[in-house]
């Protein structure tokens, strides 16, 4: 149901986790009559999922494109959400009245944006690099101090100390960042040495170190969630053998962790519960949209002077997503008061601005003229070690919009050691001459030993960039 459901779902546009949410509902006690309140089951499962999605994220990201926004988007992961919590809190106790725990809890669960959300439809909208970059880095950091401070608030409600719990928040970011980085880098080592004596070893390696990572972070009491998404970043940017393998493997457990997260959370909600709670959400969520995250956003990027045009933008991709929901139970395991009615506004407030946010998202874009079509995409290259033989193959293949196209492939310029053997047009095969022109939708074969692949794929990847002239004046 949920695979026929994405497919509707992308056909009118909406958000695939308003329909998985919907299955779960439809099942659950005012639909198919299915009884289920198991929030200690589902907190387990949403956090397993979490790292899984997070896992995802990161082997997706490319850092060439979040390295420059790396500085912006940490600080828009620990100063904005500060700032969205705060604001988002006062609305809750003076326009709600909620109590003030319940009132930073809710400020806390709904700061951060979900790492789903915003991989999801950003892959779909065509924007430039640096606010792609933004958005993902911003997705895959700021899960780590939101949940630090939901704890927080569960346990002893609102904080006396705030300078101890900014330690504490500190402290855990560096073990969870170091975990990552030790966790990544081994990994990238062991894969690039170690040959797996069967190919779908390698994306079940790949998960479970990410899974490690974010063991090994809880472990040494720091974020396992960005341990996890560090470790995933470095392993997904490396030159490991089967990459794109790798990638469609976690691509495809992203999708079961949504399925069952999401259809779990709609089975957790009774919608007749829901009805008392629905103008709160609404009040909330647009003192969240409208005022905390344009105010988190500003106050986070006034030092990078980027654009307003940016800004506002930034501003209306704050996607929420299953993170708020999955973070509003933590409270209802800890028992805090009123925690039922936060998970209620947390719920319906994450439908009804996903449905206005993410479908809005790209025309909003369009009228910023924020728009990047005409990008080159990157080249998708699948490496195949040849231990006996000490070399790799190579499959190329050449996207739409590449700078690879109308390149002979003398003018590849590859590196002694590696030679383009084969090439795949319009589903016939030939042997290409150095003059042969390659063209948009080709799949290559290249052969490289072990001492060129680096550079070989290096070169390929600029070549598809810049085109025949990489690597001169600069290009």
């Amino acid at each position: 149901m949920a695979v026929v459901a994405v497919r509707l779902s992308t056909r009118s546009g909406l958000p695939s986790l308003l329909v998985y949410l919907g299955i779960g509902v439809a099942m659950g006690q005012d639909g198919l009559g299915i009884s289920f309140d198991n929030v200690e089951l589902t907190q387990v499962i949403g956090y397993a999922a979490l790292v899984v999605i997070l896992a995802e994220g990161g082997l997706g990201t490319k850092w060439q494109e979040i390295r420059p926004a790396v500085p912006a988007a940490a600080v828009l992961s620990t100063v904005g959400v500060v700032v969205s919590v705060l604001v988002t809190a006062s609305a809750a106790h003076f326009l709600v009245g909620l109590d003030w725990q319940s009132s930073l809890l809710m400020g806390a669960v709904v700061s951060s944006t979900d790492a789903a959300a915003v991989f999801s439809v950003l892959r779909r909208v065509p924007l430039p690099a640096r606010l792609n970059g933004l958005l993902e880095a911003e997705s895959g950091f700021n899960d780590a101090p939101v949940v630090i401070l939901v704890v927080a608030f569960s346990t002893a409600g609102p904080v006396e100390h705030w300078y101890v719990l900014a330690a504490v928040i500190a402290a855990e970011l560096a073990i969870g960042l170091a975990v990552g980085i030790a966790v990544g880098k081994a990994g990238v080592l062991g894969l690039k040495r170690l040959a797996l004596p069967s190919s779908g070893l390698y994306p079940i390696a790949v998960t479970a170190l990410a899974v490690l990572a974010y063991a090994g972070g809880a472990l040494l009491h720091g974020s396992g969630f960005l341990a996890v998404y560090i470790a995933s970043l470095i392993l997904g940017n490396a030159q490991v053998p089967y990459r794109p393998a790798v990638r469609g493997f976690a691509e495809g457990l992203a999708w079961i962790a949504q399925i069952g997260m999401f259809v779990l959370l709609g089975l957790l909600v009774t919608p007749h519960d829901l009805l008392d709670d629905i103008v709160p959400a609404i009040v909330i969520g647009l003192v969240l949209t409208l005022v905390a995250r344009p105010v988190s956003v500003l106050v986070s990027l006034l030092p990078f002077r980027r654009p307003w045009r940016e800004h506002v933008l930034l501003s209306w991709a704050g996607l929420r997503g299953a993170v708020p929901i999955v973070l509003a139970t933590i409270p209802m395991v800890a028992g805090v008061q009123d925690a039922s009615r936060v998970f209620n506004i947390v719920f319906v407030l994450v439908i009804v601005f996903t449905l206005i946010q993410g479908p809005t998202l790209p025309w909003v874009a369009g009228k910023l003229r924020l728009g990047d079509d005409e990008s080159a995409r990157e080249l998708d290259i699948e490496s195949a070690p040849l231990e006996r033989l000490r070399g790799h193959l190579l499959s190329v293949s050449v996207p739409s919009r590449s700078r690879m196209h109308g390149v002979e492939v003398s003018e590849l310029r590859l590196p002694a050691g590696a030679s383009v053997t084969l090439v795949v047009r319009d589903g016939e095969s030939f042997v290409p001459t150095p003059s042969t022109m390659l063209r948009r939708g080709d799949d290559l074969l290249v052969v490289a030993t072990d001492a060129v692949r680096d550079r070989t794929e290096e070169r390929l990847r600029a070549v598809g960039r810049g085109g025949k002239l990489a690597g001169w004046l600069g290009a």
